[in-house]
C-alpha cells in the first residue's frame, strides 16, 4: 500500500494499493470514531464488492447499512439524491456516523454530496472502484448531482475522511470503462507533468497502475492543497471539460465523461491552436495520447449545440468563462472569453 496525503483544509490520506477492499474496515477504524456507517454503491458495483466491504467493517465492529442505485449518469439526479438523504433518516443516522461512497464517480459525487448536506456535514470515505474516479472525482472534495440544465450544477466542496483505492477492482472493468481514467489521466501529464505523458505513452499502464494512480493524485493533491475551492489554479484541472461537459449534456449523457473530456481536450487545443493561444503540436499531442487509449477526437455536434450547452456550464461567471489552453505540454493556462469569445472558441474548435 502506498499513501499520498492531500493537505486541504482537512488533511486525509489517500490509499493506494491491491487488495485493499478486505482490509477497508481497519483502515476506516483509523480515521474514525464511529461504528456505524451507512455504504452507498450502485447496482454495477454493488453485487462485485459490497459483501466484501460489509464483511471488512463489521469484522472492525462497524455496523454497516447498504444502500444500491441504479448505475448510470443519468441516476446523478435530485430523485436519487433525494432518496440517499431520505435512506440516511429511516434509518436514523447521525453527525458521529459516516458514510462510504463504494463506486466509480457517480457514486462518489451522489454520496459526497449527500454526506455534505446530511444534518450539515457527516463524515464520508471514498472508496473508488474505476480508474476515473481513484485517479480524479475521489481525490478533492467536489461534490454534486446533475440538474436537466448541465452537469454538477448543485454540489458543495467537502473532503473526505480518506480515499481508500484498490487497485486490484479496475480488472473487472470494461475497456471503454477504463479509458475513461486513461482520458484523465492524460489531462493531468498535459497540464503538470511532460515526462509523464511521456511514460503514459510507453509504459504498460496495466502493469504499472498503483504508480500511475499515485502520480494522478500526486498532482491533483498538489493543486487541491494551493487551490481548494477552485479560485485560481484548480480551474486548470478543467482542460478539455467545458466543451467536454457540453458534449455529455448534447448526447443525454450517452457519451461518457472520461470520452466526453478526451474530445474535448482535442477541441480545445485545436481553438488554441487556431487562435493564438497555444503553439503548434499540441492538438498533435492530445491526438497521439487519445489514440493510444482508444479515446474519441471527433465531435458528433455543431458549434451551435455546444455552444448553448457550453453556456450553462458550472463555470460561467456572469457573461465569462474561463477555458484552459495549453501554453506548452506539461504546462497550462486559463484565458477568459465572453460569450461571443467562447462563441469564437467552439466554432474554431470545430
Amino acid at each position: 500500500m502506498e499513501t499520498v496525503m492531500v493537505n486541504a483544509s482537512s488533511a486525509y490520506p489517500v490509499h493506494i494499493g491491491g487488495g485493499l477492499l478486505d482490509r477497508c474496515g481497519g483502515l476506516l477504524a483509523a480515521v474514525t470514531s464511529s461504528r456505524r456507517c451507512a455504504v452507498v454503491t450502485d447496482s454495477t458495483v454493488g453485487p462485485l464488492y459490497a459483501g466484501r466491504v460489509r464483511a471488512s467493517l463489521e469484522e472492525a465492529g462497524f455496523t454497516p447499512l447498504l444502500y444500491s442505485f441504479p448505475a448510470g449518469e443519468q441516476n446523478k439526479n435530485l430523485t436519487i439524491y433525494g432518496s440517499i438523504l431520505e435512506f440516511f433518516a429511516q434509518n436514523r443516522l447521525t453527525r458521529s456516523d459516516c458514510i462510504v461512497a463504494l463506486g466509480g464517480g457517480v457514486v462518489g459525487d451522489m454520496a459526497g454530496f449527500a454526506a455534505a448536506t446530511y444534518q450539515r456535514g457527516v463524515d464520508y470515505i471514498q472508496m473508488p472502484t474505476t480508474f476515473l474516479a481513484a485517479s480524479d472525482s475521489s481525490v478533492g472534495g467536489k461534490t454534486a448531482v446533475d440538474l436537466a440544465a448541465g452537469k454538477n450544477l448543485a454540489g458543495a466542496f467537502w473532503q473526505p475522511k480518506m480515499v481508500l483505492c484498490d487497485t486490484d477492482t479496475f480488472r473487472t472493468l470494461p475497456a471503454d470503462t477504463f479509458a475513461d481514467g486513461a482520458a484523465e489521466t492524460v489531462k493531468h501529464a498535459l497540464i503538470k507533468d511532460r515526462d509523464f505523458l511521456g511514460f503514459l505513452m510507453t509504459a504498460d499502464v496495466h502493469q504499472s497502475i498503483a504508480q500511475v494512480v499515485r502520480r494522478n493524485v500526486e498532482i491533483k493533491a498538489a493543486v487541491v492543497g494551493e487551490d481548494e475551492f477552485e479560485r485560481g489554479a484548480r480551474k486548470l484541472l478543467n482542460f478539455g471539460h467545458t466543451l467536454g461537459h457540453a458534449i455529455e449534456k448534447c448526447s443525454g449523457y450517452g457519451v461518457t465523461h472520461g470520452h466526453a473530456v478526451g474530445i474535448g481536450m482535442a477541441l480545445a487545443c485545436r481553438a488554441a491552436e487556431r487562435l493564438g493561444y497555444s503553439p503548434a503540436g499540441t492538438l498533435d499531442a492530445v491526438l497521439a495520447a487519445n489514440g493510444r487509449f482508444g479515446l474519441p477526437v471527433q465531435c458528433p455536434y455543431g458549434a451551435d449545440e455546444l455552444y448553448n450547452a457550453a453556456t450553462g456550464d458550472k463555470k460561467r461567471d456572469g457573461g465569462s468563462i474561463d477555458v484552459v489552453v495549453l501554453e506548452e505540454i506539461g504546462r497550462a493556462k486559463t484565458v477568459r472569453l465572453d460569450m461571443d469569445g467562447l462563441r469564437a472558441f467552439t466554432e474554431a474548435a470545430l
